[in-house]
């Protein structure tokens, strides 16, 4: 079958929503920040975007951390042009941070390529860098991860592998079956091909790792639109989790893979990620 090659690019709207958004300043009580963050495993500093609540810096005050992760082709600075993050920061009391995934990692340590460690990124460098730095409640229970396309793949994978790091991960059209996908995205650079490696295939993608995840382990919660080319992968998982008992919200809308569909998404999911944040 021939799935689309998907990379995205930022209508005007969003583009001019961005200018706002990536200054120090908002026009909400929220800061908006990018960092480097260093990583040892791939002997390079990351960028990331930090959102930091207008209750940051009062004395005392410690945040739960909502980790966003983009998709192919994204970078660190997705999320803030497709949402409002500085609002839901306020509204939430939460710090959200976006960090940069590279094009193509999916968010794993590549078999292939040593120089691409990103599950050793996000799950242990980027949390501790930003435990370090930020006025965090470092437990698990007060961290949750979340993502789209790729970075949805990205958000349960590293939940999956890292429950005693993350309480809480929803996928937002996630690409949470590698194998239907052999000539897309870049994945054969980073597992090498299927044809060659079909273990690897099977043991990097998300379904997966869910036969490993016991019941009320995490809160868990899927989000794809219907018109969505991961929704069969998504309808998979979302069968493999009843069929195993464990919970999990699932929602699907009217929609596709697009910026649209995941501004509304994120919205719709917070109230989900709130309740599961400990405070």
């Amino acid at each position: 079958m021939n799935f689309p090659k998907f990379r995205f690019s930022l209508p005007r709207s969003y583009a001019a929503v961005a200018a706002v958004l990536l200054g120090i300043t908002s026009l909400f009580g929220a800061t908006v920040q990018t960092i480097s963050v260093p990583s040892a495993a791939m002997k390079k500093d990351v960028p990331a975007t930090v959102i930091l609540p207008d209750a940051y810096g009062k004395e005392g005050k410690h945040f739960p951390v909502l980790y966003l992760l983009h998709g192919y082709g994204g970078d660190y600075q997705s999320w803030p042009k497709i949402a409002r993050l500085d609002e839901l920061a306020d509204q939430y009391g939460i710090i959200v941070v976006c960090p940069d995934g590279g094009t193509g990692s999916w968010y794993f340590d590549s078999p292939e390529d040593p120089a691409w460690r990103y599950e050793t990124f996000v799950a242990k460098e980027l949390i501790s860098g930003i435990d370090g730095r930020f006025p965090t409640l470092p437990h698990r229970e007060s961290r949750a991860i979340a993502g789209f396309s790729m970075g949805g793949h990205g958000a349960f994978f590293l939940a999956f592998r890292h429950p005693e790091v993350y309480g809480t991960a929803v996928s937002f059209s996630g690409g949470v079956d590698l194998r239907p996908f052999p000539g897309n995205w870049e994945i054969a650079k980073r597992l090498g091909s299927q044809e060659d490696h079909p273990d690897r295939w099977k043991e990097y993608s998300v379904i997966t790792l869910a036969e490993t995840v016991s019941p009320g382990q995490l809160a868990l919660a899927i989000d794809c639109g219907v018109d969505d080319f991961f929704i069969a992968v998504n309808r998979n998982l979302h069968t493999l989790l009843l069929a195993r008992g464990v919970p999990h919200d699932y929602t699907e809308r009217p929609g596709g893979h697009t910026l649209d569909y995941w501004a509304k998404a994120i919205r719709y999911q917070m109230p989900f990620i709130s309740d599961h944040l400990a405070r």
